[in-house]
């Protein structure tokens, strides 16, 4: 084990390398442009392991920067398919009974062959058509060696990410759960029911039936559904469905599950989505959204405060929901909201990119030393798929366009709660009862000059710099302008040392006047200020 462990470090360094991210191993080797297409091949060279690491990262924008989050949403499971032989090996471990004896009709060739499991075309006994996802031989123990691997090379590097405002061993900790989970495939099994129970009353949701009697941690089988993706228009269209109608639905869906389960589908590419029978049936559910009710009123809190513009609702929010990684200048983060909020609400809603402004929020959290919550990192990643597929169905529906009237309608109809309403109107009949003795003591503090005001000068630094060099050329200039007449004076009265009947003393000061004119002149040249 030990030997393959090392066989297996000396490849993911070299591959790494090759790929140009031999830097992070070798500080000898110079860093080059890390395009995020390198990132991607890299972790497909490496095979499944580094394959779901990578669509595990696809869903942090917290960790990686947006450019390499959309290269690793397209990252393919392009992996050589186990042998029949060796999944009936894993079913016979898991049921006491051989592939041929559990079904009437399996397909030996997979219909998919992903990084941790397989899908297989199969009929039950009893007729019904199934479709049975099969795991991998060892994958599991695959995946805990490369990522120990992982943790081995940041200890030999964590200098080099030492102001991050991300620890990477914390973000490999949560990798590793991550894949620990999807590879639980009763969890799976356990999310497509509380998906089913949660949208038994929509009409346009579905998810299959699990097959429990022959479902368990490494197998999992469910209902085959005989649907068109998502994506097909031409099929769609030719079948008489109306585009705009499926993005539409396609988005409430989305905003119940969200808003008012707090459960959803975290993968939603077209890959996903089949639509049959006037249904959208989602399939594949190893990566789902779980927000809790305080995250949920966060959420929704936020966006009913973008859209009355009150930057200090937001601002609570998002002090109240992220993590401080460091120090916090409401000032600077108030500044930044405004910016943002301009920016969107004075544009129309058909112009705007959802996936950039939620992008652009995160980016103003994380330069303010905010961390976002995982489960809204999530949230986000998941608006950004679902609007690449609405975009690709139907492009005139925009999900802001449906968004911000269901959140109204989500606040206008949340159940009122006499608690608060009576807190609220006890904390401002109180502050009301204070203002006329605060307002005392400010003209009291003005009266009597104890009053201090409190200026911040922003970007200073810059023209001071500037200011002292200028001041610093024009003394150079004087102490140059008074060698030159001393050394004329000098040479005049011809006192002093004397090689040839010249004073040595006038001569080396019209040397050294010279040179500090020139070094002087190039200088003012080079700063571009003539």
């Amino acid at each position: 084990m030990a030997r393959n462990s090392t066989k297996r470090f000396k490849e993911i360094v070299k591959v790494l390398a090759y790929y140009g991210f031999g830097f992070i191993v070798d500080n000898k080797i110079k860093k080059q442009d890390n395009y995020p297409e390198n990132l991607r091949m890299a972790f497909e060279e490496l095979g499944p392991t580094f394959i779901k690491i990578g669509q595990i990262l696809s869903t942090r924008p917290d960790i990686l920067p947006p450019e390499y989050i959309k290269e690793l949403i397209h990252l393919q499971d392009n992996v050589l398919p186990e042998s029949y032989k060796d999944i009936n090996k894993v079913v016979k471990h898991d049921f006491g009974k051989n592939i041929q004896d559990i079904f009437l009709d399996f397909k030996r060739e997979p219909l998919a062959s992903a990084s941790m499991a397989q899908v297989y075309e199969a009929t039950l006994k009893d007729g019904r058509e199934v479709i049975v996802k099969i795991q991998r031989p060892e994958i599991s123990d695959k995946i805990e060696t490369d990522i120990s691997i992982l943790h081995r090379i940041l200890n030999l590097t964590k200098a080099r990410f030492k102001d991050t405002l991300i620890d990477p061993k914390e973000a490999l900790d949560e990798l590793l759960t991550s894949a620990r989970l999807e590879l639980d495939f009763t969890i799976e099994a356990e999310n497509i029911e509380k998906f089913r129970e949660y949208n038994e009353s929509v009409n346009c949701v579905y998810a299959p039936f699990v097959v429990k009697e022959y479902s368990s941690k490494k197998v999992l089988t469910l209902e085959k559904i005989q649907g068109c993706k998502i994506d097909d228009k031409e099929k769609l269209i030719e079948e008489g469905y109306d585009l705009p109608d499926i993005s539409k639905k396609l988005a409430l869906s989305f905003l119940k599950n969200i808003f008012n389960d707090g459960f959803f589908h975290a993968d939603p590419h077209p890959g996903n989505l089949l639509v049959k029978d006037g249904k959208i049936c989602f399939i594949d559910f190893g990566i789902v959204g779980n927000l809790d009710k305080s995250l949920r009123d966060a959420l929704n809190d936020a966006i009913v405060a973008v859209a009355y513009h009150d930057i200090n609702k937001l601002i609570s929010v998002f002090m109240s929901i992220g993590i401080k990684k460091g120090f916090v200048d409401r000032n600077q983060l108030y500044e930044d909201m405004d910016y943002l909020l301009d920016n969107y609400l004075n544009t129309s809603f058909q112009n705007i990119n959802i996936s950039y402004m939620l992008q652009e929020v995160f980016d103003v959290a994380k330069r303010n030393n905010i961390q976002l919550p995982k489960e809204l990192t999530l949230v986000i990643r998941t608006f950004v798929i679902l609007e690449g597929v609405m975009t690709q169905i139907s492009p005139e529906i925009k999900i802001l366009d449906i968004a911000i009237p269901y959140v109204k309608s989500h606040n206008l109809n949340k159940d009122i709660n006499l608690d608060e309403i009576l807190l609220k109107a006890h904390i401002f009949l109180k502050n009301s009862y204070e203002v006329p003795s605060k307002l005392v003591e400010v003209s009291d503090s003005l009266l009597n000059g104890r009053t201090k005001i409190k200026m911040e000068f922003k970007n200073v630094d810059k023209p001071l710099s500037e200011l002292n060099r200028m001041v610093n050329r024009m003394i150079f200039g004087l102490v140059v302008s008074a060698a030159i007449v001393g050394s004329s004076l000098v040479l005049n009265s011809n006192i002093g040392p004397k090689v040839y009947g010249v004073s040595i003393i006038g001569v080396i000061g019209f040397i050294f006047a010279g040179i500090s004119g020139l070094w002087l002149l190039i200088s003012i040249l080079r700063s571009g200020m003539m």
